[in-house]
């Protein structure tokens, strides 16, 4: 076949064929688009840099110019395939946060890696595609850049909410999503549906419960204030004023997300590839503050957490524990005060003033304050005392 549909009935079987086959994957929704991004997209982006909402994450400002244009990736593609998961949660995800035990996983990391997942699907599309059709395909899954949300809401899909994520009229907000760049033209593209350019209308239920208020404005998010972004990306201390906000999440977050009226048409996700570990649904905090690198490498073999690294997740949970309150924490925090790594020590130390008496909290300080060499892991002994 050539690389352009020879009709508008080519272009709706083949679409329809592809549909088919990407329900028989294990996809939960598929869409078609253009490889233009809407025009506000760059500009979006360009605000968001200004602003430095992005954090620490600078990769997001090189190649902007690729980023929001897709051409830029690959020149012959005329057609971008948006595809979707549902990775909905059986029950009400917010309700472990009121148990101070037990550390708070987002949802979609509580089972395998998505992004091996969705590869695998996507690949196995890509493939029957190319084949089926005689064409050429790309296929992308947070792994390029790629402006998934954007791309995913032209393809009609859903729409970007006011908490700048995807949601669905089907599936409400909890989708994983991925695309196939493929070189026949079957976007047939129409005027974007009015009920997709935002049905949120004036409903602000998930700028309202962020623990961290990280939305300036709707359809705006300051990353250096989002807990998904300070538990996962970020590398360094967080902030000691947000750390008593973020209670017992110790990966990702999930409120704004889960407090969005269109979930009540979401179908808890049955998908076995993607269902929530046992072990991950209401981990025991003290527990995982004792793993070592082995160890947690162990546990969260096969899992997005993995790759945050054994360090920054336990400096995670050290806040968490101090958060609790609960003084039967207190050896297990005092042995990560003498911890290799001064990220994982400068938690303990603000934990551990979240437990104890001031007088015990000095004795410690009096331990191994002239011996700690590295600054902020100083400055957590010194702001404590503040």
């Amino acid at each position: 076949m050539s690389t352009l549909a020879t009709s508008i009935d080519d272009v709706k079987l083949i679409r329809e064929k592809i549909e088919n086959h990407a329900m028989e994957q294990g996809f939960t929704a598929i869409g078609f688009c253009g490889t233009q991004l809407f025009p506000e997209t760059k500009d979006n982006m360009i605000e968001f840099l200004h602003r430095g909402h992005q954090g620490e994450m600078s990769w997001l400002a090189s190649g902007i110019d690729r980023r929001t244009n897709p051409k830029i990736l690959w020149s012959d593609a005329l057609t971008i395939i948006s595809v979707a998961c549902s990775y909905a949660p059986e029950s009400d995800p917010l309700m472990n946060l009121y148990d101070c035990d037990i550390g708070n996983i987002s949802v979609y990391a509580r089972g395998r890696d998505y992004h091996e997942v969705m590869k695998k699907r996507l690949k196995r599309l890509g493939r029957w595609i190319s084949e089926e059709f005689s064409c050429s395909v790309k296929v992308f899954v947070d792994t390029a850049p790629v402006m998934e949300k954007p791309l995913a809401q032209k393809a009609q899909l859903g729409w970007q909410g006011k908490h700048t994520n995807l949601v669905s009229r089907e599936h409400g907000s909890w989708l994983f999503l991925g695309e196939i760049f493929i070189n026949i033209d079957l976007s047939e593209e129409t005027e974007l549906d009015d009920t997709l350019k935002g049905h949120c209308g004036s409903c602000q239920r998930c700028m309202e419960i962020c623990p961290t208020k990280a939305f300036p404005a709707p359809y705006q998010l300051d990353a250096r204030k989002c807990i998904s972004y300070l538990t996962i990306e970020h590398e360094g201390p967080i902030d000691s004023e947000l750390r008593p906000l973020m209670g017992n999440r110790i990966f990702g977050c999930d409120d704004c997300l889960a407090v969005c009226p269109w979930n009540k048409f979401a179908q808890a996700a049955a998908d076995p590839d993607l269902k929530a570990r046992q072990s991950l649904k209401k981990p025991n905090l003290s527990e995982l503050a004792r793993l070592n690198d082995t160890t947690f490498r162990k546990l969260f073999s096969k899992t997005s957490i993995k790759r945050t690294g054994r360090d920054r997740f336990v400096r995670n949970v050290l806040i968490a524990i101090g958060n609790s309150k609960n003084p039967k924490e207190t050896s297990t925090v005092e042995s990560l005060l003498d911890d290799p790594s001064p990220i994982v020590r400068g938690a303990a130390v603000w934990a551990l003033f979240q437990l104890v008496s001031i007088d015990k909290f000095l004795n410690c300080r009096e331990q191994r304050f002239s011996k700690e060499k590295v600054a902020h892991v100083q400055n957590e002994w010194n702001l404590a005392l503040k």
